[in-house]
């Protein structure tokens, strides 16, 4: 499969054989474990992640099949799904750091990520620099002796930042550094970290992967053997397990994500070109827009440019409330990648355990609208738009 395209790998999921037969979807193993008749073969699948399927919080059939479909279209050797995005990302950074190490991250960070990194700060001693998303250079200015991995967001949360990938991950290589990449806002259709030089690759599979906002579940991926077996053997120690249905459901997202992120992506540049030019809009956040920081990095690294933007209206906070309580189409919701339009307001919800100043320093504004645009027809999204903006 990996001579495919992504676009017929993402159709041609993981199906186990039967009999002589395969099954045309992937079946769903709703079981917590599962029988032997010879003892070895028990003790055997307790104690790796490739052997036989013991107990559903080490691994189950369903739940393999959807990271090895993952995996697939990264391009990595191994995945290990977690019960969300949040789970795949402490199962990572709870199992690579130990107390005393030293991390490189970029800022800014999605909320979640930058409270967990806080507090591996305060609890457990791990150092933390941060760095642009697009300075090499400061990545190897920020290297110690004890630093031992990078962090980064192919596109951050919210202001859509563009990471270097080529340049970040090459000097964290340099240095013996793990580089770590959420992947969530790209999804594999538009960016494949591991073919940067990304040694992981972490995803929210509640967003784009599996598409209908009825899922919550994360998804590590490993370029290395060694890398997945250490972290699956802490996911299995800290219990963060995705469920079979959720994985299943993931899977058959998975099969339209091509299609559905060629149409997100459509609709977004309608809607952020547009609310470029209108006169009640400060300024909006979207790499697709050629006056947009990460623009030029942005088209050498992507194929589109994302279907997440923020914006900033001139009358400030008041005015996105406004906004906000205006629109009819689009729902005023968290998440985002599913069918549908969600907006929010960063500051209060998604980045609200950061300070003024680290708001400030993210570009995140009290009137910053985030729009993740779903797949309605464009023309219908614009006219709610204007229609809340009118107000």
């Amino acid at each position: 499969m990996s001579d495919l395209h992504p676009d017929t790998r993402a159709v041609h999921v993981p199906r186990p054989p039967l009999n002589g037969s395969v099954p045309i979807a992937t079946p769903l193993y709703q079981t917590s474990g599962f029988a032997f008749e010879d003892p070895a073969v028990f003790a055997d699948g307790m104690g790796r992640p490739d052997g036989a399927f013991v107990y559903g919080r080490l691994s189950n059939p369903t739940v393999r099949a959807l990271e090895d479909a993952v995996a697939g279209l990264e391009g990595g050797v191994a995945a290990v799904a977690a019960g969300s995005g949040m789970g795949a990302i402490n199962c990572v950074l709870f199992g690579l750091l130990s107390p005393g190490d030293h991390l490189i991250a970029q800022k800014p960070l999605y909320g979640g990520t930058a409270t967990i990194i806080a507090d591996l700060a305060r609890r457990f001693g791990v150092a933390v620099t941060y760095v642009p998303e697009d300075d090499p250079a400061a990545v190897r200015e920020a290297v110690r002796p004890e630093t031992r991995l990078l962090y980064l967001e192919t596109i951050a949360n919210p202001m859509t930042q563009v990471a270097d990938l080529p340049g970040m991950c090459a000097a964290a290589r340099e240095a013996g550094l793990i580089s770590v990449v959420d992947n969530t806002f790209a999804s594999p259709v538009l960016c494949r970290p591991l073919e940067h030089g990304a040694d992981v690759v972490v995803h929210s599979v509640t967003k784009y992967l599996s598409g209908h906002s009825d899922v919550l579940g994360g998804v590590a991926v490993f370029a290395d053997e060694a890398l997945h077996r250490k972290v699956w053997t802490f996911s299995t120690e800290l219990g963060a397990t995705l469920d079979p249905f959720a994985a299943w459901l993931t899977l058959r997202g998975i099969q339209t994500l091509p299609l559905r992120m060629a149409r997100h992506c459509e609709n977004t540049r309608v809607l952020a070109t547009r609310l470029a030019e209108h006169p009640a809009v400060a300024a909006v956040h979207w790499p697709g827009l050629p006056g947009h920081p990460s623009h030029r990095l942005a088209a050498k690294l992507l194929p589109d440019f994302g279907a997440v933007f923020s914006f900033d209206l001139t009358g400030g906070r008041a005015a996105g409330e406004r906004f906000m309580s205006s629109v009819r189409l689009a729902l005023l919701a968290p998440s985002l990648g599913g069918v549908e339009t969600l907006i929010l307001h960063p500051a209060t919800t998604s980045h609200r355990s950061q300070t003024a100043e680290e708001l400030a320093a993210s570009g995140i504004g009290e009137g910053t609208v985030r729009v993740a645009v779903g797949i309605e027809h464009a023309e219908d999204l614009w006219s709610d738009f204007t229609q809340a903006l009118d107000r």
